[in-house]
């Protein structure tokens, strides 16, 4: 079943990871599929892919963290297309690591930028669009930690807190209009953002902060972004929906 066949569906942050796997996954599923990233390397393999399974997508280079990339995003997708349906905003960085009164301002800067203004950029220019064609769905990428803190990580969590509010606020005003927008806070997943730079020792730790006992996968995440996206979940809106193997419950 294709749950957004002849959708066009816009992913940020798709050249690896969670938005790698959120691309694919709808583009197996018949949208055809804006992937945008900074990593043109990426960008072009996960087009590649879609392309070899028989789909349709494109490459856009774009930061999300500059309202004009956001922008030009979006022009160029109904350029190719001629309307946007459903958009996951996915791009993100996890920042240095260091405690509040030590954390240097300029990476302060850098994660807010992309973290959570990128996300207000991305639905700024999203939403008149979709509005433009009746409306659509919007799947914001926060965290676990949209919902509770972790040392050293202040930028990290303030922006992904930022996150769910901006998609709370959105939701109020534009779920009448016929788009719906809502998030995803996955706890730590199995990604070259987490663990590229860490241990296998650390890794471990992180494993045990979840019930579950393992991290979570790119591909899981991905069918949640799914389900939000497609009709099946009409009634949803506004929602912050955890995906973290119990983290949460703790």
């Amino acid at each position: 079943m294709e749950l957004l066949k002849n959708k066009i569906a816009l992913v940020t942050g798709a050249g690896s990871g969670i938005g790698y796997s959120v691309a694919t996954l709808f583009a197996r599923n018949g949208a055809r599929v804006v992937a945008a990233d900074i990593n043109e390397e990426g960008g072009a393999a996960v087009v590649d892919e879609i392309k070899r399974a028989g789909g349709d997508a494109i490459f856009i280079r774009s930061d999300a963290g500059k309202a004009e990339d956001a922008a030009a995003l979006v022009e160029k997708t109904l350029r190719q297309y001629q309307r946007l349906d459903i958009s996951c905003n996915n791009a993100g960085i996890g920042g240095e690591s260091a405690p509040v009164g030590e954390y240097s301002l300029s990476e302060w800067q850098k994660v807010i930028d992309v973290n959570l203004s990128g996300v207000f950029y991305g639905m700024r220019y999203q939403i008149p669009a979709m509005l433009a064609t009746g409306g659509g769905a919007i799947v914001n990428m926060a965290s676990i930690l949209g919902q509770v803190g972790f040392t050293n990580s202040c930028a990290y969590v303030a922006a992904k807190h930022g996150v769910v509010g901006l998609t709370k606020t959105a939701a109020l005003e534009y779920s009448a209009r016929g788009i719906r927008i809502n998030a995803v806070g996955p706890a730590f997943i199995e990604t070259p953002l987490i663990t590229r730079h860490m241990t296998e020792e650390a890794i471990e730790q992180l494993v045990g902060m979840h019930p579950m006992g393992r991290l979570g996968k790119p591909e899981e995440v991905a069918e949640l972004v799914l389900w939000l996206s497609a009709p099946v979940s009409s009634f949803v809106t506004g929602a912050y929906y955890a995906i973290d193997g119990a983290y949460l419950a703790r």
